[in-house]
């Protein structure tokens, strides 16, 4: 499946829906960044929250944060990862393969990305 961002805020699906990648999507307007992991897609919003939608098999819907002050968002395969205004990092999903096990603790982040089944978080003093 894929998700695009228009520039108005909406987001727009397209492609394979078996698991409701596309049925699901949020609507209206208001959001800000999108990302795309294998069965499920993040949205973050204005107000810094996200939404997730479908496969939430292993929690990659149930278990989202629902704080707000969010500014970044990436999806792995099965996890999703956010990073916060406080340059902490949040993750959730599957964990079988330690996706979301040995998150970093602490502030001081300012950039995240996930692989398959990994994820990185960028230090401000430029070590990940």
């Amino acid at each position: 499946h894929s998700v695009a961002l228009r520039t108005n805020g909406t987001v727009v699906t397209w492609g394979y829906t078996l698991l409701g990648q596309r049925n699901d999507a949020p609507t209206g307007a208001g959001f800000v960044a999108i990302a795309c992991g294998l069965h499920h897609s993040v949205a973050l919003r204005t107000n810094g929250t996200v939404v997730t939608w479908e496969n939430f098999s292993l929690g990659q819907r149930n278990d989202a944060p629902t704080v707000a002050g969010l500014v970044a968002i990436a999806c792995g395969s099965r996890h999703s990862v956010a990073l916060h205004t406080n340059g902490t990092v949040v993750t959730w999903g599957d964990t079988s393969l330690g996706q979301c096990n040995d998150v970093p603790t602490g502030a001081g982040f300012v950039a995240i990305a996930c692989g398959l089944h990994h994820s990185v978080a960028l230090r401000t003093n430029g070590t990940v």
